[in-house]
């Protein structure tokens, strides 16, 4: 498990292209057969990707974790990306069609992850922070009628957002997660910016048409960055940056977030007008 080390607002303008990606962007997540995980020292962040193929793959418990097995001080979500899978908690068996979640709490022993096809493997992303209290495993079934309506057609940024992990869904310690879909014919998402200084978020953009990309804004307000994204990668947004992003493609992207509480609205709004780009 690569560890990430995170990065101040006062120096992360003079990091040049190859260390900016270096310190925001999880790449290699998706790699067919494996189980990749990364570690960001902001909230404790562990960020993963399992593709399933003909067997099941174990999650594993890094040695850096210092526990016994992976989810016995930390709870897990979990949302495929791909065709058709399950995930074999304690030998119970949760079926997860594409947009579909799970959430592994504290104290869960062994998870396995399976594909139902090869030839279209289930592509869980996964994201996990330290909990300190129990809740129950649980899955929540994709449902197109759940989907929040943001934004509008005439700003490009016309999105709808589903709510996964939360207060109302399905339970947990700290972790919030769910998606958004970005319209046809919109661009943009989380528009205007925001930070919320009492949680750190990251983005995984996916869904993405082949040399299709998105310029991904971060940092300051007043030292706006901008890194460009590929599909499935992920991005990192510490709770001083703000996080938006502008495709020359449809696609989709999950959010999740870690920190001192789980209000969904706790943001701190950023007018465009005072954004400025550069170090």
């Amino acid at each position: 498990m690569d560890q990430i080390s995170s990065i101040d607002s006062r120096g992360y303008p003079g990091l040049g292209g190859a260390a900016l990606r270096r310190a925001f962007v999880v790449a290699g997540l998706f790699r067919r057969g494996r189980v990749s995980l990364r570690h960001w020292e902001t909230d404790r962040t562990i960020i993963g990707g399992a593709v399933p193929l003909r067997g099941g793959l174990a999650l594993p418990c890094p040695p850096a974790l210092r526990a016994k097995f992976f989810n016995e001080r930390r709870e897990l979500g979990i949302i495929n990306t791909g065709g058709a899978g399950q995930v074999v908690v304690d030998g119970r068996r949760y079926r997860l069609g594409r947009f579909d979640c799970l959430y592994v709490g504290r104290g869960a022993g062994r998870v396995v992850f399976h594909s139902q096809r090869a030839a279209a493997p289930a592509q869980f992303y996964l994201l996990s922070y330290p909990a300190h209290a129990r809740h129950p495993t649980r899955r929540l079934a994709y449902d197109p009628a759940a989907g929040l309506g943001l934004g509008a057609p005439a700003e490009k940024n016309s999105r709808t957002l589903f709510r996964c992990i939360h207060p109302a869904g399905i339970r947990s310690c700290q972790l919030v997660m769910g998606f958004t879909v970005v319209q046809p014919g919109s661009r943009w998402n989380t528009m205007p910016p925001h930070t919320h200084l009492r949680r750190s978020e990251v983005y995984c953009y996916f869904d993405l048409k082949r040399g299709g990309a998105v310029k991904h804004f971060l940092g300051r307000p007043d030292a706006v960055r901008h890194l460009r994204l590929r599909d499935r990668e992920a991005v990192l947004s510490p709770p001083w940056s703000i996080h938006c992003g502008v495709g020359t493609t449809h696609y989709a992207f999950v959010w999740g977030m870690g920190g001192e509480n789980q209000d969904f609205s706790d943001m701190d709004p950023v007018d465009p007008r005072v954004i400025r780009c550069g170090p």
